[in-house]
């Protein structure tokens, strides 16, 4: 017995050194790509820790210490943030990945997903749509080859682009699919045709409908036509986000309408570009919150997002109440040259209302810049005022903004300065807000450098790191990357990216969080961010030691319907 015992505790020996042997001549883990040494943001809004990530594929693969591991190609991102890659939660960059599929002015501020449809949604599109927005062409010149909101993300993936995207249906375009820009309710069989373009879109992937309600035709929609929309975007687990009714004078009136929205049809809702526009409107930013907070508590799921600038941006038309633009841009234009519209217009332009929003008296002619002419007779008035142009023409700026939208035969692209810096500060301590450029992505080269775009396109994302989170210290660097990432990834119900996590999406933005800086200005804002250093989009690299690759593997994120019956 004693001999059994003893032959069988030396094999035990001998099969546990073996085991040990093997242990030690087996080869490290080997994986595509090794990012070692880096503080290491997982998104979840928690503190940092140094450590390694590991990419496989279009997969992060590992986590932690990964020193008995090699990588085929290895970082050193000692002394730099690693965070998963950004989500820009409004973008138009529609467009500019068309002229450009890099996204060069996003990707070198990591932002890896591009969220689409404010209002307007590059589908479902008519006949009649596709051959007037071809028309409407200003520098970026295309042939529209689709017809539905998927196969537009379809055809863009396809053809190559460096971010991912995803997009919401706008609400506006079903709307002119169905009813064109009259100022009138829908039919029921008009509405009945509206929800089965939402639900195809939905079915097809759309996050959700978006709405941008101070703009015509949008304008005239009521509540209760959104909450029909809404209701099919909730059977596929959608959401409703929007330019609300009223960023201003009806600030609260419009939050009231959103919350009804999200209540009826029984879906989250969120607030586009969060802002109280109109120095008389600033104080209004309390109630608000309150509105937002009170609802949340209620159980209904309402946020919000912002980007990071004192001035927005639209159209020179804004300065003019809804009725005129009825029918269409031909109508539009038409109108502005009747004597009889015009004098009326000046009238309705320079008079307090909450009847409609009044881009005009929220800013005040020295507020206006003039920043988009597809016109090139008008190109050299790019980066002048409202009140400069006016002066320089001896006519009223009322006058003004009607000849030039006569003459550029466009909205004509408009900056306007409307915003508070102190609330600008308050909001972005707000743990239910993200952020979204409401800016395209472009390059300071070749037809990008014909107009001025809003410095928020090429540092929204910078600003808030550097100059809010670095110098200004409102919120700490995870906080920020909390709402820059898992926040607007779980608002949008969006599996497996969002966050560093091993079977997530190898999206991820490496970065030094002592140098990342926005340079881009009112005046000069076709300048690029600086502090970014490597970007992976899908596990593809696509910025390197702060230069873009070239590389184009993003892709279509769908929503959660996608597929749903």
């Amino acid at each position: 017995m004693k001999t059994n015992l003893r032959a069988f505790l030396f094999l035990g020996v001998v099969v546990a050194a073996a085991v040990l042997i093997s242990a030690a001549a087996a080869p490290p883990r080997t994986y595509d790509v090794i990012i070692r040494n880096g503080t290491i943001y997982d998104g979840s809004g928690k503190p940092p820790a140094v450590g390694d990530v590991a990419i496989n594929g279009d997969k992060i693969a590992a986590i932690g210490n990964l020193k008995d591991a090699r990588g085929k190609t290895e970082i050193d991102a000692r002394g730099l943030a690693v965070a998963p890659g950004f989500i820009n939660m409004l973008s138009w960059a529609v467009e500019s990945l068309i002229v450009d599929p890099r996204s060069q002015a996003d990707i070198r501020q990591g932002v890896t997903l591009e969220i689409f449809g404010e209002g307007e949604s590059m589908g479902p599109l008519s006949d009649a749509m596709k051959k007037e927005a071809e028309e409407q062409q200003g520098d970026f010149k295309y042939k529209i080859e689709w017809t539905t909101l998927k196969e537009y993300l379809d055809w863009i993936t396809k053809r190559g682009i460096a971010p991912n995207v995803a997009s919401f249906v706008g609400a506006t375009t079903v709307r002119v699919h169905e009813i064109g820009y009259a100022d009138r309710l829908a039919t029921k069989e008009e509405l009945a045709r509206m929800k089965a373009l939402v639900r195809q879109a939905m079915r097809e992937g759309a996050l959700g409908v978006g709405s941008s309600l101070i703009y015509p035709p949008a304008f005239y929609a009521k509540t209760g036509e959104l909450i029909e929309l809404c209701k099919v975007a909730s059977e596929y687990d959608g959401m409703y986000i929007s330019h609300m009714r009223s960023e201003g004078n009806r600030f609260l009136e419009a939050i009231d309408e959103l919350v009804t929205i999200s209540r009826e049809a029984k879906l989250p809702a969120e607030i586009y570009h969060l802002k109280a526009a109109g120095k008389p409107n600033w104080g209004k930013l309390d109630a608000a919150i309150a509105k937002v907070e009170t609802a949340r508590k209620q159980g209904l799921k309402i946020t919000a997002d912002m980007y990071t600038y004192t001035a927005g941006a639209t159209g020179l038309s804004a300065t003019m109440p809804p009725w005129v633009e009825e029918g269409g841009h031909k109508a539009f234009v038409k109108r502005l040259k009747d004597p009889a519209i015009r004098e009326r217009l000046m009238k309705e332009m320079s008079a307090p209302t909450d009847k409609w929003e009044n881009m005009y008296l929220n800013t005040g002619p020295d507020g206006i810049l003039l920043v988009g002419f597809k016109n090139d007779a008008l190109k050299p008035l790019t980066g002048k005022t409202l009140a400069e142009v006016a002066r320089m023409r001896g006519k009223t700026p009322q006058e003004t903004a009607m000849d030039l939208i006569i003459e550029d035969d466009s909205r004509v692209g408009t900056i306007y300065f409307m915003m508070d810096e102190n609330n600008v500060r308050r909001q972005i301590k707000l743990p239910w807000l993200s952020f979204g450029s409401d800016a395209e992505s472009p390059a300071p080269a070749g037809v990008f450098l014909k107009s001025n775009p809003h410095p928020r396109a090429y540092g929204n994302v910078a600003r808030l790191l550097g100059r809010y989170v670095r110098d200004e210290k409102i919120i700490p660097l995870q906080e920020a990357i909390r709402k820059l990432t898992s926040l607007p990834a779980s608002n949008l119900k969006i599996k497996d990216r969002g966050a560093l996590k091993p079977g997530y999406f190898a999206d991820i933005a490496i970065f030094d969080p002592a140098k990342i800086q926005d340079h881009a200005t009112f005046e000069k804002p076709h300048q690029y961010s600086t502090g970014m250093v490597h970007v992976f989009v899908n596990g593809v690299q696509v910025l390197k030691d702060g230069e873009h690759t070239g590389a184009t593997p993003g892709r279509v994120v769908l929503g959660p319907g996608y597929g749903k019956k």
